[in-house]
């Protein structure tokens, strides 16, 4: 799996080092900056990238075990928690040890067919790994299917938003389905968000294609968004801030001179009831400010001292912004 011979730290510390990493990447929030680290660790040395890909293939075999197995292999021995400090890093190897054990994965030789169905409830955020490296980060309300084959590797964001950390390979394009929208990738890093009448894209890294119904295809590079309508028509190319549309990541929502009808969409993805804006005078209203995605209420709170305007509950539950 690894010479320690081209490695100066060592077989042990970088498979150490990726077990942490892998097994940080899977909580809830993780926010940009730790991301960034995670990427130039990666970036260091081969085997990195490496260790960790073989950790994401063992964690998706390990899906095949039953549940009760698999939770039977995590416990630990009490006489083992007092001197394990990182007990959460030492479940999660052995569940992988385990894996390769029973020989569901071989080195880096990953299952040519698979497919999986990731989704995500009100408020909840999910960090996926997939078996050839790439990453899907998952929003609020959000599912995808995966599909992977021997030439392609295809995904369908079913609902809600999705941000895509793709591994290159230039003999299988990595294609996300959304809507009347379809962006095609061989290694990039980008958003996509269906809503009812658009599928937006932006891109963080490197650059993705994006077509519609029709033939036109817009070339996207770091910085810069699209639209694609329910129609299938696609916008031309606009710049974008993706550190701003991905701040969901991190549980947070930020808002640069948005409509307040912008804002009543995104709040209403954290909400049970949705939020909407009575007319067009107050869904016009533009607001610049960050809240915590996880605390909506905040913002309606603060709302009334921001802008002109009141927030009221309506008989169903759901809230609507007024003028005031």
């Amino acid at each position: 799996m690894m010479d320690t011979r081209d490695c100066a730290c060592g077989q042990t510390t970088v498979r150490d080092d990726a077990v942490r990493w892998f097994v940080r990447l899977q909580e809830p929030a993780v926010d940009v900056e730790a991301y960034r680290r995670f990427e130039a660790w990666l970036a260091e040395h081969p085997q990195h990238r490496d260790e960790f890909q073989v950790l994401q293939g063992l964690w998706t075999a390990a899906d095949l075990l039953p549940a009760k197995r698999l939770q039977a292999l995590c416990e630990t021995p009490p006489a083992r928690r007092k001197r394990q400090p990182l007990v959460r890093y030492a479940v999660a190897a052995s569940v992988l040890a385990v894996a390769l054990g029973l020989g569901l994965f071989s080195g880096l030789n990953h299952p040519t067919t698979y497919t999986a169905d990731y989704s995500t409830a009100l408020g909840e955020r999910r960090h996926v790994a997939l078996p050839d490296g790439s990453v899907i980060d998952l929003n609020s309300r959000s599912r995808v299917l995966v599909r992977y084959e021997k030439d392609s590797r295809g995904i369908e964001l079913m609902e809600g938003e999705a941000l895509f950390s793709v591994e290159h390979d230039s003999r299988r394009p990595f294609v996300v389905e959304a809507g009347s929208g379809k962006v095609t990738v061989t290694g990039t890093r980008f958003d996509v968000r269906r809503e009812l009448t658009e599928t937006r894209v932006a891109v963080e890294q490197g650059t993705v294609k994006v077509q519609g119904q029709g033939p036109d295809v817009i070339s996207l590079t770091a910085g810069l968004g699209t639209r694609v309508d329910a129609k299938g028509v696609v916008a031309a190319a606009y710049a974008v801030n993706p550190a701003e549309l991905t701040a969901w990541r991190s549980g947070k929502l930020v808002f640069n001179n948005a409509s307040l009808a912008d804002v009543a969409a995104e709040v209403s993805r954290y909400r049970e009831k949705p939020l909407t804006v009575g007319n067009d005078k107050v869904g016009n209203l533009r607001l610049t400010s960050v809240f915590k995605a996880d605390n909506t209420d905040a913002l309606l709170k603060a709302l009334p001292s921001i802008l002109p305007v009141a927030v009221r509950t309506l008989d169903d539950g759901s809230q609507e912004i007024i003028s005031n």
